[in-house]
């Protein structure tokens, strides 16, 4: 494998690119309905959330520090048992890798960059990345799977990827 192979490039998310991987959790162009004596716009229903039976949907809140491009992708990880919504509580945007599967592994990496004000829900056993702030602060909301059973499977890398 060459050098530049193991390079990777951020693109600006879009809701294309990423709806192999998951969905965004951004403002529609148009609300859904308006609701609270009209003065709140409600964006109904924009993610596919998915918990095996014998888990619960929790809400955590995860405080991760900032990392910096370039970034050492050494491992990617995925849950088989349920979604994972990442929704920042900050106006700073993030780093987002992802991966298709490749006979139980990931194939090639994509790393993404969001736009402030936007969250991501990856879909149910999608390799991605860990949470991967840019910037301080590094507090997110996280919607997903809450169980006794192990529900994360993780993949080293031999040779890792850099992200520029």
């Amino acid at each position: 494998m060459s050098n530049d192979e193991k390079f990777i490039e951020t693109k600006k998310i879009t809701t294309d690119l990423f709806r192999p991987f998951g969905d965004l959790l951004k403002l529609k162009n148009m609300p859904d309905m308006m609701i609270n004596q009209g003065m709140c716009a409600r964006h109904h229903d924009l993610a596919k959330l998915e918990f095996e039976k014998g888990g619960k949907p929790g809400i955590s809140l995860f405080s991760a520090e900032p990392r910096e491009l370039p970034y050492k992708l050494e491992m990617m990880e995925r849950h088989p048992k349920g979604s994972q919504a990442f929704i920042p509580m900050h106006a700073q945007p993030f780093l987002v890798i992802v991966a298709m599967d490749d006979a139980g592994v990931p194939a090639r990496p994509n790393a993404f960059i969001t736009e402030p004000h936007i969250g991501i829900n990856f879909h149910k056993n999608v390799w991605h990345g860990v949470l991967t702030p840019i910037h301080s602060p590094g507090i997110f909301a996280v919607i997903d799977r809450i169980a006794s059973d192990k529900n994360l499977e993780e993949h080293w890398f031999k040779f890792p990827y850099t992200i520029i």
